[in-house]
């Protein structure tokens, strides 16, 4: 059996699953759906939303890219913040990042990876902003990981710094912004930062 073939195989043994512990999971699901959670997390394939959250399909609008990036210019990324915000109405946005990330440690690297290099500038601009804090550190995935930590952080006020964001705080006090880290080695999610409506940025981000 080919390896794709696996896949289509495996899903016809998850929907016949799905309907025996619920004959309407499929029809109710079909029409609409309200997630209470936007999730923002890296493409890598060890980190999915769903599982690593126990969640059923509904319950997350799930946006991925090279480590968990709220870059300013990403029009995909921002579609998707406008929709989970405005029309979705979602309470939560939640950047995951990932210790152990490989986008973190190429951009940590003077490494020329070729186009990626333009998405990596965004790292490595955190990166130069915690420079000493993160050179101060002596082993090198400790130093990895903790940038892993400030780039979600970062990521996280990147969001509140969006106009969608604003609004939505301005009009129903709402989405409450966190940033989390996921452990590669115990399967366990961390809150680093959590950011509500009241949250006092520099007024230089801030839209009338």
């Amino acid at each position: 059996m080919k390896p794709f073939e696996r896949l289509l195989l495996e899903n016809k043994a998850w929907a016949q699953e799905k309907l025996e512990e619920d004959k309407e999971f499929f029809s109710r699901h079909a029409t609409t759906q309200k997630p209470k959670f936007l999730w923002i997390g890296c493409s890598d394939s060890r980190v999915p939303a769903n599982e690593v959250t126990h969640t059923q399909p509904g319950e997350i609008f799930v946006h991925r890219n090279i480590a968990n990036m709220v870059v300013h210019t990403d029009l995909n990324l921002l579609s998707v913040l406008q929709y989970a915000v405005e029309v979705l109405e979602v309470e939560h946005v939640i950047v995951c990042g990932h210790y152990g990330c490989g986008g973190v440690k190429a951009a940590m690297s003077r490494n020329n990876f070729g186009l990626i290099n333009k998405w990596l500038r965004n790292i490595k601009d955190v990166y130069r902003m915690h420079r000493e804090e993160i050179s101060a550190i002596t082993d090198e995935n400790d130093r990895v990981n903790k940038l892993v930590e400030l780039n979600t952080i970062e990521q996280v006020h990147n969001l509140a710094k969006t106009t969608f964001i604003q609004d939505a705080w301005k009009g129903r006090k709402a989405p409450t912004l966190h940033g989390w880290v996921y452990n590669l080695e115990d399967g366990l999610l961390n809150e680093l930062v959590q950011l509500d409506h009241d949250h006092k940025l520099d007024d230089i981000y801030m839209y009338d």
